[in-house]
């Protein structure tokens, strides 16, 4: 009976321990009972090198010698040096394999190692856009990071975000006619010419790329041309792949099926992996243990060695410890012998003697310590003001005073400022002095001197061939003095990049306070919004036709329209402005601009025109109306144009159903119809079908002396023409007017007509009460 009793007891101590070690993050592997099959026999014999890379199991070469397929290895030994593949016969293993060098921290496990591939896509006549797609070659692995080169001529590479089912631009890559660039070479700098280079961080199974030729012409054999033309070659810089055992999706789960389970060895511990989509796990021998866990008995303790056996290895009383050591210090009254490498005790001393040493050493070295302080603080400051000099030449500042002093207007307003004084400004550029981050650079706050609040901003690097243009710009821009907009005090230019000081607006941007939600205290109401845009409207007609030169502002958004103390709007951000001769209706030009604000027309031929201001404005009153970022999330969860969004609801339901809730309860309907008649003729595809900047800001100007004034007619006036379209929100004469084809039957029209509405005031009687508007 006894025997009996005690092997109900051994039985009860087993159940009662297993669901402790099921309860557990991990799973330890401890007897040598633990050993389960894997996926593919262990064979002790299989290769483990191949030329000077080394690997172990699960991966391996030949027939059970692997884990699975995906850890199937090719070595190629009819190359000079032999090359390790992965099963995908393409991907060039560069590092070794090391499955017993992979330590846990805080549970995770890094398997990293390095690979190599490159796809090389052909040119064939006719074809402008190729795709390249990459995916992962198996279940068990992931890019974790990859760096590629792409090298061709006169392309741009984009990526496929599957997330926002777009294509989002990378690089571009161009090749001069008159040079011949060798492959080499494009590699070797990588900056644009002949190849560009692109990143990824992030953890990746698959990634596609879509390459768009440009001013490629005919393709026309036996030419001197570089054999950049003639394919696009995708070749990985820097690539890490990291892996897992998948068969199951985490260690908890292996418990209810140990058929496959990797850990094998004894003394090993399952974790759960991070790094690839598939989840997985990995494995990890205990702690004093080193070696191979995904084999039988991999796992051994590893042989302590007695560290202060080695001399000199402290500088004190040196303790061992299982697998290291640690260091004390010299007791009381001893002190460390650098010759026997032992404590010994002190000796006497001249005390006398030691302190005069050490007096005078100690005055000596701060002596020499001030005096090279003085030296090197006067030679950084040499420096510095050569720098500053060098800079300010660089960056044409002669020009820029010889220019400021032939304008008698400009030379009271324009400061050319000196470096120390924006440094005193703003603290040495202190970070809490940023005000925010934009396209085209960084702004800080600043003080001046004379107490006057600025705002300074730090540009991107500017190319030396366009030096003399931002000269020519600042000098013209500072002559601008228009109420809404914002005043540019001066500039630096001893600094690499010139600096703007601009005037402070206090009160942030237009776009801050619509898109704020309910985390803003302050909201707009519908007069504050039709004044904004009447005044930013005025803004922008001053640039296109008032002022001495025309200025198209090329990224006009609700973001670059400020708010001073009185929320009176100030256009600001003329980064990506270029100045227009008189007698020029476009410039071609690079396209810039924020996407959601950008028009169409200029974004697909290169022409800017005032009518490309007109259209981002456009955007800015759907802002207005609608409440919605320019790139919003629509109720199914996909990012979605506003502008676009604007245009197809305006056809399908009426116009109060898609404007703000708070909009409808503080307009007319009236107002409204005619804000959105306005916004739509501004967001018209063809450049020619919309108004000018004047005829957008008399309708808004109109707009708002309507609403605080009623109906009057004026009689026989000649402007009156001119702007009566504009003016009228009957949707039939404004067609007419401006003869804009839409494209739609005339019934269509008419039902757009009706959802607009009809204004209750005829065109002249509606034209007849702006007079009284002043600008």
């Amino acid at each position: 009976m006894r025997l009996f009793d005690l092997l109900f007891y051994l039985l009860l101590l087993i159940l009662i321990a297993t669901p402790a070690e099921q309860a557990s993050g991990v799973l330890t592997s401890q007897g040598s009972n633990n050993t389960h099959p894997s996926s593919a026999m262990y064979s002790p014999g299989c290769p483990k090198s191949c030329g000077n890379l080394t690997f172990d199991y699960p991966f391996g070469i030949g027939s059970n010698c692997f884990r699975n397929p995906d850890f199937n290895l090719t070595c190629n030994n009819t190359t000079q040096h032999p090359k390790l593949y992965l099963q995908d016969l393409t991907t060039e293993v560069i590092d070794d394999i090391d499955v017993s060098d992979y330590g846990s921290i805080n549970g995770f496990i890094d398997t990293e190692f390095s690979v190599r591939f490159s796809t090389a896509i052909s040119m064939r006549q006719g074809v402008d856009v190729y795709d390249m797609s990459w995916k992962a070659p198996g279940r068990s692995f992931t890019l974790d990071y990859v760096e590629l080169n792409i090298t061709g001529c006169n392309f741009d590479a984009y990526w496929l975000d599957q997330d926002i089912n777009a294509d989002v631009r990378l690089c571009r890559v161009t090749c001069p006619d008159d040079a011949e660039i060798t492959d080499k070479d494009a590699r070797q700098n990588c900056n644009g010419t002949g190849c560009c280079s692109i990143e990824f961080e992030t953890y990746l199974r698959a990634f596609q790329l879509k390459f768009v030729l440009h001013n490629r012409g005919e393709l026309v054999p036996n030419t001197n041309r570089s054999s950049l033309w003639d394919s696009i070659n995708v070749t990985s810089a820097y690539a890490y792949i990291a892996w897992s055992i998948v068969d199951q999706a985490t260690c908890a789960s292996t418990l209810d099926n140990r058929t496959n389970y990797a850990c094998v060895s004894n003394n090993s511990t399952c974790y759960d992996s991070l790094e690839t989509s598939d989840l997985g796990y990995l494995c990890s021998c205990d702690g004093g243990y080193g070696g191979n866990p995904y084999i039988p008995n991999g796992c051994s303790r590893d042989k302590d060695i007695d560290e202060c056996l080695t001399p000199g290895i402290c500088r004190g009383v040196c303790q061992n410890t299982v697998g290291g050591y640690y260091c004390t210090s010299c007791p009381d009254k001893t002190q460390y012998d650098t010759t026997i490498m032992h404590c010994t005790p002190i000796k006497r001393q001249n005390l006398l003697l030691g302190i005069g040493i050490g007096l005078s050493g100690g005055f000596s070295i701060l002596l020499l310590s001030l005096s090279a302080s003085v030296l090197v603080r006067r030679w950084k400051r040499d420096i510095q003001k050569q720098l500053r000099r060098k800079y300010f030449e660089k960056n044409q500042g002669l020009l820029l005073e010889q220019l400021i002093l032939s304008d008698e207007n400009a030379t009271d307003k324009t400061k050319i400022f000196t470096l120390e004084e924006l440094e005193k400004a703003t603290n040495n550029f202190d970070p809490t002095r940023i005000l925010g981050r934009g396209g085209h650079g960084m702004v800080y706050k600043g003080i001046l001197s004379d107490q006057r609040v600025v705002a300074i901003k730090r540009s991107k690097v500017i190319e030396d061939n366009e030096i003399s243009q931002f000269i020519n710009e600042v000098a013209i821009l500072s002559q601008i003095n228009h109420r809404n907009i914002v005043k540019l005090f001066g500039c630096c230019l001893e600094t690499e990049v010139p600096l703007l000081v601009y005037d402070f607006v206090p009160n942030g941007s237009l776009f801050g306070i619509l898109h704020s939600g309910s985390s803003s205290s302050f909201s707009l109401s519908w007069d504050d919004c039709l004044r904004i845009a009447a005044e930013a409207a005025g803004a922008l007609y001053y640039l296109h036709s008032a002022a001495s030169v025309s200025v198209f502002h090329r990224d006009v958004k609700s973001s670059n329209i400020l708010l001073d103390s009185n929320y009176t709007a100030k256009v600001s951000d003329f980064g990506a402005s270029r100045l227009v001769p008189i007698d020029q209706t476009h410039v071609v030009t690079n396209v810039q601009g924020t996407f959601g604000y950008l028009d169409p027309e200029y974004y697909h031929t290169g022409q800017l025109n005032d009518k490309s201001d007109v259209y981002s404005f456009g955007v800015v009153l759907v802002e207005l109306l609608l409440r919605r970022e320019p790139i919003f999330t629509n109720e199914t969860g996909s990012k979605q144009n506003l502008s676009n969004y604007f245009l197809w609801e305006l056809k399908a339901r009426p116009i109060k159903e898609i404007v703000a809730s708070q909009v409808c309860e503080e307009a007319t309907e009236e107002e409204i119809n005619s804000v959105a008649s306005l916004a739509e003729m501004c967001l018209r595809l063809n450049s020619g079908e919309r108004p000018t900047m004047k005829q957008v800001e008399m309708n808004l100007q109109f707009l708002r002396t309507k609403r605080s004034n009623s109906c009057h007619v004026v009689q026989d006036n000649s402007e009156s023409e001119e702007m009566q379209p504009l003016l009228c929100t009957r949707a039939e004469s404004r067609y007419e007017t401006f003869d804009i084809s839409l494209g739609e039957s005339s019934s269509s029209k008419s039902r757009y007509s009706q959802r607009l509405g009809e204004s209750s005031c005829s065109l002249e009687h509606d034209f007849g009460s702006s007079f009284g508007v002043s600008r």
